[in-house]
């Protein structure tokens, strides 16, 4: 058996300059781990219809050498599922892409490959699916092929969703977390970024009825990571918010303090800092590091240390 683990790699666009998106990384995969159903359905219904999440584990990261990079890679994510056609287990390769690679097809039939020599004998379908982030919209390649007349001596197609290219009305009505965590991602215009905003906090509003409040960090820290900070827009909104859905306003005041970090302002009100060390301490739990941590809510990393040393110290 294997162990799920967590893995976070610096990577380099084509100028060769790392990327500084540890936070960003850490926060998407958790996202895809814990919401990989709610993934699939939004995305590819079909393939969804086709298996069984009862029989779902997450494997341990594959090392892989990346003749295009010339450097050992890992795979972002890897997990095994039953495919029920098949009636037997599949393996599902997921990899999040946020920055312009133009031997990024190439690189996915390099992982699919590896995974294939490695798994053929246990595994009778895998499954690449590539999830593109950038802010950028393009036409990401997906196919690698190899021809000579008349014969196809290799055609290779991985899946793939390009957030931009969503229209991001298309999700407002669902209840799926991953719709509202990755609204900001999606295709609009500057004229509608604050319809945008106001929709990300209704459906988060619905969601905190079925969610508890590590999985509504979570998803608070991924969109937090796509919308610009504006406090006093936030504040409107929710005060429209309010008049639109009165008889929500016990649920729209304790939303107010969580889209501003979850309310943390040293001194400012009494049992704040205890509710804001709870949030923390759960999304600790939850495997995030302590880096991630303190850049999602903006707190000092000394003061996240602290708190998972208390922690560590009471288990």
């Amino acid at each position: 058996m294997h162990s799920e683990r967590n893995i976070i790699t610096n990577k380099k666009d084509t100028n060769g300059e790392k990327e500084s998106s540890i936070p960003h990384n850490e926060a998407f995969k958790k996202l895809l781990e814990t919401f990989f159903k709610g993934f699939i359905e939004l995305f590819f219904p079909e393939l969804d219809s086709l298996l069984d999440y009862s029989n779902t584990r997450f494997l341990m990261q594959e090392l892989l050498v990346d003749i295009v990079g010339e450097e050992a890679r890992e795979l972002d994510l890897l997990l095994e599922i039953r495919y029920k056609e098949l009636d037997s287990f599949i393996l599902i390769h997921l990899e999040p892409q946020s920055y312009r690679d133009t031997h990024f097809h190439e690189r996915m039939f390099i992982y699919f490959s590896r995974l294939f020599e490695r798994y053929r004998k246990e595994h009778k379908l895998i499954i690449p699916i590539a999830i593109f982030t950038a802010d950028e919209i393009r036409d990401e390649p997906d196919t690698l092929h190899m021809e000579i007349p008349e014969h196809d001596i290799l055609r290779f197609q991985f899946l793939k969703v390009e957030l931009r290219k969503q229209n991001w009305r298309k999700f407002i009505d669902s209840n799926n977390p991953v719709a509202a965590a990755l609204l900001a991602k999606m295709g609009y215009t500057k004229r509608e970024a604050r319809e945008v905003r106001g929709e990300f906090l209704r459906m988060f509003m619905q969601l905190r009825t079925r969610l508890d409040t590590a999985r509504l960090a979570l998803i608070m820290s991924v969109a937090d990571l796509y919308f610009k900070p504006d406090p006093e827009q936030d504040e409107e909104i929710l005060k429209e918010l309010l008049e639109q859905y009165p008889e929500e306003g016990e649920a729209m005041m304790e939303l107010m303090p969580a889209w501003k970090r979850w309310g943390y302002e040293e001194g400012k009100e009494e049992g704040k800092e205890e509710g804001q060390a709870e949030v923390i301490r759960k999304l600790l739990i939850y495997g995030f590091s302590t880096e991630a941590v303190a850049e999602a809510t903006e707190i000092p990393l000394e003061e996240i240390k602290k708190l998972q040393s208390k922690r560590m110290g009471n288990t």
